[in-house]
């Protein structure tokens, strides 16, 4: 039973050093609804990237004006094609879902940040904070 329980004690220290040395996921900036549609409005070059869940962009007939659409747990293979291929390192890039928290565009985000981006925010409120203050939108493109 000794060894038993000094098992147990040393699994639990391996697994505390092991948590200990994984680097923590990079922490993200927000920027408000009514920053981007400023930001939208004026023209500023700003990438939108679109992340909400396969269901609610199909259910959904616009997009944020001047988004893309990515899958969350596509977008890292995606860095390597156009058009995120393409963009400087130090473009502003914002990211957006519906989700309540910004769980899927804080994920984004911090996948853009480690491929190198340096300029990443998440939209707070995502899509539904974006129709409460009547950011422009354009219809969602073809197929």
């Amino acid at each position: 039973m000794r060894y038993f329980i000094l098992s147990l004690i040393l699994v639990g220290v391996s697994m505390v050093s092991v948590q200990a040395q994984t680097p923590a996921a990079p922490a993200v900036n927000m920027i408000t609804a009514e920053e981007l549609k400023t930001k939208v409005t004026n023209n500023h070059p700003v990438t939108i990237i679109d992340v909400r869940s396969s269901e609610g962009y199909a259910s959904s007939t616009t997009t944020v004006k001047g988004a893309v659409h990515f899958k969350v747990r596509k977008l890292k293979s995606r860095l390597a094609y156009a058009p995120l291929k393409d963009l400087p390192k130090d473009r502003e890039i914002v990211t957006y879902c519906a989700c309540p928290k910004d769980e899927s565009s804080i994920a984004a985000a911090q996948v853009l940040q480690s491929g190198g981006f340096t300029r990443v925010r998440v939209l707070q409120g995502g899509w539904t904070e974006w129709l409460r203050i009547n950011g422009p939108t354009q219809p969602k493109p073809k197929g």
